[in-house]
């Protein structure tokens, strides 16, 4: 990506070649193999080529069909090393620990959360047995996690000791508690064992424009999250925060319609979108350093909250194979950044 910065793609690559995981790039390219018909072989050094020639991760490759797309098409997906490139060259270093830190995030942007939490770190014991009791059910976190590991979900009637159960997610590094967010009815007919969020990709030019480059809904799949690695799915939303294609994970299944609770996803509208918007052209404004991150909101009954902010956002794109679309999101990255 020219302007990016030639030492930092360089850089990059460098650290990507040394943690190849070749258990996995073996078992995708065996899957794609598979389902192509093409030889694992040839599959795997594409897989390589592409991941220096387009800067795809190796999910990316697979989640994203790009051995079924020609030259043109491929360059025109965004892909996670890119979003990466960005993120660096955006986000002022000094500025991330904001974002990467729960419990910060949860303070400097507590007027838009619309639940309790508490820092497990420096509660009283009377603050900790207050909170439990003021809620059925809680989150335990990681401050710094990604992906949703180490997000677990407790139900305050099995929590008989507060500092005993404190000093086991202290031990896990779980130091953020949660009120476990009540969501919208319609959200909740998605998957209601989990809170359904949307990921909404912005930014904000040096005119205080905010862009949205990507709408996203991710949902669960029976588990306490939504997040992609961690079983869940997710779909493109348009707009107005319609979904028009199926859902896809990441061992590459597809659904219409979810399959535990039956809700048909593709024509599924976001209750709420006006405010969702909203909310995220006010978030967007609010950290000047930070002008690119992907949003994860949540929509409860009263209206839409913010979940976390993330400053080196994943990407989120459809999949040619399911919805025959088969141009991605970089030319919108493009137009509103002017790399």
């Amino acid at each position: 990506m020219a302007g990016l910065g030639l030492s930092r793609r360089l850089r990059y690559l460098a650290k990507r070649a040394a943690a190849v995981d070749t258990a996995n790039l073996s078992r995708l390219a065996g899957r794609i193999a598979a389902s192509s018909g093409r030889p694992k072989p040839v599959i795997l050094g594409d897989m390589l080529w592409s991941s220096v020639r387009h800067e795809t991760g190796f999910q990316d490759y697979y989640d994203w069909d790009f051995h079924l797309l020609n030259r043109r098409e491929r360059r025109t997906f965004m892909t996670h090393p890119k979003s990466n490139h960005l993120a660096q060259k955006l986000n002022q270093p000094e500025h991330r620990a904001l974002f990467a830190d729960k419990s910060r995030f949860n303070a400097r942007f507590g007027d838009a959360l619309h639940r309790e939490w508490l820092d497990l770190r420096v509660a009283s014991s009377e603050e900790l047995t207050d909170f439990l009791g003021r809620h059925d059910r809680v989150m335990a976190k990681v401050a710094d996690s990604l992906g949703g590991d180490g997000i677990q979900a407790f139900a305050t009637a099995d929590i008989p000791d507060p500092e005993a159960w404190r000093t086991a997610r202290l031990a896990a590094r779980q130091v953020l508690v949660e009120e476990f967010l009540t969501q919208h009815p319609v959200m909740a007919s998605l998957n209601p064992s989990s809170v359904n969020t949307l990921r909404i990709i912005t930014f904000r030019d040096d005119q205080d424009r905010v862009h949205t480059l990507a709408r996203t809904l991710k949902m669960g799949n029976g588990g306490d999250v939504d997040n992609f690695s961690d079983g869940g799915m997710y779909t493109m939303l348009d707009e107005h925060g319609v979904a028009h294609h199926p859902a896809f994970d990441g061992e590459g299944r597809v659904f219409s319609v979810h399959p535990l609770s039956g809700t048909s996803i593709v024509g599924f509208a976001v209750p709420l979108w006006e405010s969702v918007q909203a909310l995220v052209e006010r978030l967007a404004r609010e950290v000047r350093e930070i002008p690119y991150v992907g949003w994860d909101i949540a929509i409860t009954p009263e209206g839409p909250a913010v979940i976390e902010g993330n400053y080196n956002t994943g990407v989120f794109q459809l999949k040619p194979s399911v919805t025959g679309v088969r141009e991605g999101l970089l030319p919108v990255y493009q137009r509103a950044i002017g790399f």
